[in-house]
């Protein structure tokens, strides 16, 4: 590794307190008086530190990315009405989510006077600490958390290209009246990739993050030109659609919103870390921004193109145009740019496992020859399944909802345990509710995800 790389997970100091003072909840509830003072911030020696503004520019590029352009067809299957106060809902819970996570790990780096954890350190030290049968999980929850960020992101990122591959070929094929498959621009996209994603450092990445921003905020410019250009027809747009296609809905909007693996690397190599929270803060401010940009896109973009929406608005726009031809590529040089931030969530998780185990005048080739590995591996599932629509489906239900929702409940629940959970438990209440949303996303978004798959498979084998 880098031995300048962001330490956005170093290994966590000895805590004042180890397993055998905490016999009970009680006793960790008798030590709030020597939480407070504790300062985490104070004792953080993180290296290249993220400033505020570049660390909101990593937040909303983790969140706007090709989800986005997904929320028209997104809206195709809820409805224009359902579609709007669902995405507001959404955005808010995922808001919460992402907030009670962060302000867990502050807590525990409090209780256990550690400057700082990670996503998985977090979860795994809430279990240790926590009441006396869940100790035994803490392990589990831990590589729960690692394995599953590292299948999200991998995941995510093949989704990626083939949002590149598609938005490629709509445009080349357009310019030189070719008819080449899909996957032959996948293969193009691979070469920047390969290369884009050898960047390890955090701060390296902030440049590219704020180009993407750039790049998807003239994207929108553009798009809603289309979309506003011609008269809005409403009338024959429904409010609800039908209960078979909301997995659909409830999934794409997930995946598109949820940034849960970015959330703790930013906010861990924060110069000023009490930023991210707060009023206005990092995360509300991005959030917000996030929720506003979702719903206009997705209900003006759906009113626009109907039943007819695809699994990225851009790709509805006129091929003939050169604005449309502009907005291609430039969404898809934002998505490339946006590669690198999402790829290096797993591959930290990843050679932080596996670092130890190789000597360390080795440590650069292997870097290089494991992200490199992997990256074909990305690239060859993007080739196996080069259609947009059903893949986010399946990867937001999947991943995001049971990272982005249900760990974050189920780590306040267990640390809150049984004695700090609110009047009447409205805490456990409202973490139960949050969860079994996200259980529901998992399994029914799966469901139609993967039917969607075949069914597109099967039909293209009958048309053949």
């Amino acid at each position: 590794m880098d031995e300048k790389k962001v330490k956005t997970n170093p290994e966590p100091m000895v805590p004042h307190f180890v397993a055998s003072d905490f016999n009970s909840t009680t006793k960790l509830a008798d030590n709030h008086a020597e939480d407070e003072e504790y300062n985490p911030f104070e004792h953080r020696q993180t290296e290249n530190p993220n400033s505020t503004a570049g660390s909101l520019a990593h937040l909303l590029k983790s969140s706007l990315g090709t989800g986005i352009l997904a929320m028209p067809v997104a809206f195709k299957n809820a409805g224009l009405l359902f579609g709007g106060i669902g995405t507001i809902i959404i955005g808010l819970i995922c808001t919460h989510c992402v907030h009670i996570l962060v302000k867990t790990s502050h807590s525990v780096c409090k209780r256990t006077r550690i400057p700082v954890l990670g996503f998985a350190e977090t979860a795994e030290r809430v279990f240790q600490y926590g009441p006396i049968k869940t100790r035994g999980m803490a392990n589990f929850s831990r590589n729960f958390v690692d394995y599953g960020l590292m299948a999200t992101y991998f995941s995510a990122g093949c989704v990626y290209i083939v949002f590149i591959g598609n938005s490629l070929h709509k445009v080349i094929n357009a310019l030189g009246e070719l008819d080449w498959d899909v996957r032959i621009y996948i293969l193009f996209t691979m070469i920047p990739i390969l290369a884009i994603g050898q960047i390890r450092q955090l701060k390296f990445l902030v440049p590219f993050s704020a180009l993407a921003n750039v790049f998807i905020v003239i994207t929108f410019g553009i798009t809603l030109y289309y979309i506003f250009k011609d008269p809005l027809v409403f009338h024959d747009k429904p409010g609800f659609t039908s209960f078979s296609t909301l997995p659909l809905f409830f999934s794409t909007v997930i995946f598109a919103m949820e940034g849960i693996g970015v959330v703790m690397p930013v906010e861990n190599s924060m110069a000023k870390p009490q930023h991210f929270l707060g009023c206005p803060g990092v995360l509300n401010t991005a959030m917000g921004t996030v929720i506003v940009l979702y719903a206009v896109i997705g209900f003006f973009g759906y009113v626009r193109y109907g039943e007819n929406a695809a699994g990225s608005i851009t790709l509805n726009l006129p091929t003939e145009d050169v604005l449309s031809k502009i907005v291609q590529i430039l969404i898809a040089v934002a998505i490339l740019f946006t590669f690198g931030l999402q790829f290096y969530v797993p591959m930290d998780i990843l050679w932080r496992k596996v670092q130890n185990k190789i000597p360390k005048d080795k440590h650069n080739i292997s870097q290089i020859a494991i992200r490199t590995g992997i990256m074909i591996l990305m690239g060859g599932l993007a080739l196996a399944v080069p259609n947009l629509e059903p893949f986010i489906g399946l990867v937001g239900a999947i991943f995001f909802s049971s990272l982005g929702l249900l760990v974050p409940c189920v780590v306040e629940t267990v640390f809150l345990w049984p004695n700090e959970l609110g009047k009447f438990k409205w805490i456990l209440v409202k973490n139960v509710v949050f969860g079994v949303f996200a259980i529901f996303a998992l399994f029914s978004g799966s469901y139609v995800s993967i039917e969607e798959i075949i069914a597109l498979y099967t039909r293209k084998d009958h048309t053949e």
